[in-house]
């Protein structure tokens, strides 16, 4: 067993050494060039047509999706994304600009000259991750559930027991002191929010296909999140919740004639759900250009000379390792971090009234 689990860890390290094979292998197609590090590792981190695996000399090894478009001018399209990769390859009038406001999606030129968009419901690399995640968290949760329906008593290892662990530490810990009475109803959306973000951080580390889609630094997926956390918490919102927002416990010469309070409160509410968005999108976003930027060091040392390339060659092995270990690391903190900020939020939402018990001159003779 002990064997097993080391051949494990040693497979791991390995895929993480070679993490982003694919920018390894356009810096490598370039090293004769100037490389431009910038337009690397914005193509790496941007959505695609397709899911690129990696490059043998000129041949590009990729899986092509499916391009679902509705023109203005000629209807519905549905075709893959393969008949337009490759050169400057157009397809039913449709093409992928390598320069310019559109470029790397797709557009059609108008009949005055001018490319605009279509309608665009394609599959795209970030969309069919979010499928494949989807899918993989309902089938744990599925298996979990199962697996502790049949004894509930039964303490559990393995697997089983590394997710109960999970489940009841982040319901225990966070949900229900965050949140309080009646958190029940809130547990089922925090719960999942905490397994999404976490399965989706993983699956980006992972450097081949089904991994490596930068999903969670997708500032598109983050923006939802955020969105949803926000409408939870002001559909739960109590009358002393608003009454503190529009009218709250401050003198009253801040509130009129110039609503200063009020207006910083009302800010407050969208500034909230804001910080959500920036924080998971900014954290995996570096993550991931900090792990490119270390492997074009690779690449950038190579007119160095053998001996500089070499040293740098293994830096940037050990330093992209780490990272990646580091990142581990990141992909639990910034799920625990946005379940915990959004059940805090939710709990902020769900305030009563404040009981105050007034003293009369009776009372404080009497005492």
């Amino acid at each position: 067993m002990k064997k097993f689990r080391s051949y494990w860890l040693l497979l791991i390290l390995m895929l993480m050494a070679c993490n982003d094979a694919s920018a390894a292998a356009d810096g490598q197609a370039v090293a004769q060039e100037e490389l431009n590090i910038r337009e690397l590792i914005l193509e790496h981190l941007a959505d695609a047509y397709e899911w690129r695996i990696t490059s043998f000399g000129k041949t590009d090894i990729s899986i092509p999706l499916p391009v679902i478009l509705h023109s203005r001018q000629s209807g519905w399209h549905v075709f893959m994304s393969s008949r337009l990769h490759g050169g400057q390859r157009t397809y039913n009038g449709f093409q992928i600009p390598q320069e310019g406001k559109f470029k790397g999606k797709i557009v059609e030129t108008d009949r005055s000259g001018h490319e605009i968009r279509p309608l665009d419901l394609s599959l795209t690399k970030n969309a069919l991750s979010l499928i494949m995640a989807s899918t993989l968290l309902i089938l744990l949760i599925i298996s979990v559930a199962r697996s502790l329906k049949r004894n509930p008593i039964k303490a559990r290892k393995g697997f089983t027991g590394a997710m109960e662990m999970f489940i009841v530490s982040v319901n225990d810990d966070v949900i229900k002191p965050s949140i309080g009475e009646g958190y029940e109803k809130y547990a089922p959306y925090l719960l999942t929010v905490f397994f999404f973000i976490f399965i989706n951080n993983l699956l980006g580390l992972i450097p081949m296909f089904p991994g490596g889609a930068n999903v969670t630094g997708n500032i598109a997926v983050t923006l939802v999140l955020a969105t949803v956390t926000f409408l939870i918490v002001q559909f739960s919102g109590t009358k002393e919740y608003y009454r503190e927002i529009f009218w709250p416990d401050v003198p009253t010469w801040l509130k009129v004639p110039i609503p200063l309070m009020p207006v910083i409160e009302i800010v407050g509410v969208f500034t909230k759900p804001f910080a959500l968005m920036i924080r998971l999108f900014a954290n995996i976003l570096a993550g991931h250009a900090i792990v490119l930027g270390l492997t074009s060091l690779v690449f950038v040392t190579v007119s160095m000379g053998v001996v500089m390339n070499t040293s740098m060659t293994l830096v940037s092995v050990l330093l992209t390792v780490f990272i990646d270990l580091v990142e581990l690391l990141v992909a639990y903190i910034q799920a625990y971090v946005f379940t915990l900020l959004s059940a805090v939020f939710i709990g902020l939402s769900r305030l009563k009234p404040h009981e105050k018990k007034l003293e009369t001159k009776t009372d404080i003779l009497n005492k």
